[in-house]
């Protein structure tokens, strides 16, 4: 299915609406300390920004590890974002598989307002640099 350009506007905007509700979710969630629903929280926050990021530049992926592959190709390796937010990005996906799918998740509250952190700064200059698209 190809979107017009209207129609990618429109999809960016909710992907960016849906990453905020995320992250308003990580941080709730956080407060009362279930910390493998905020592992999840801050991944699908992250992704789905990156999914934005893809769409407004016209990069098709189908899959998580397809939205990873591209953010490090298209943005990491590039120069456009940092190594260590490529490591960051890979670091959320496999948490949240760990805390979806294992038995025994543990992620100590220090550990996890840090990363909270660290997935909201990344978020915002990713947000950053979708609004910039979106202006132009």
């Amino acid at each position: 299915m190809t979107l017009d350009n209207s129609q990618r506007l429109i999809a960016t905007r909710l992907l960016i609406e849906k990453s905020d509700k995320n992250m308003e979710q990580a941080v709730g969630t956080a407060a009362l300390g279930y910390w493998d629903l905020v592992a999840n929280r801050l991944y699908y926050s992250v992704f789905h920004a990156v999914n934005a990021m893809l769409l407004i530049d016209g990069i098709r992926t189908g899959t998580h590890k397809g939205a990873s592959m591209q953010f490090g190709k298209s943005y990491v390796l590039t120069g456009k974002f940092s190594r260590e937010d490529g490591i960051l990005y890979s670091q959320l996906q496999t948490m949240r598989e760990k805390a979806d799918y294992q038995n025994v998740f543990v992620l100590e509250e220090n550990e996890g307002r840090a990363l909270i952190e660290s997935a909201q700064e990344l978020r915002q200059r990713i947000c950053d640099y979708v609004l910039k698209k979106l202006e132009s």
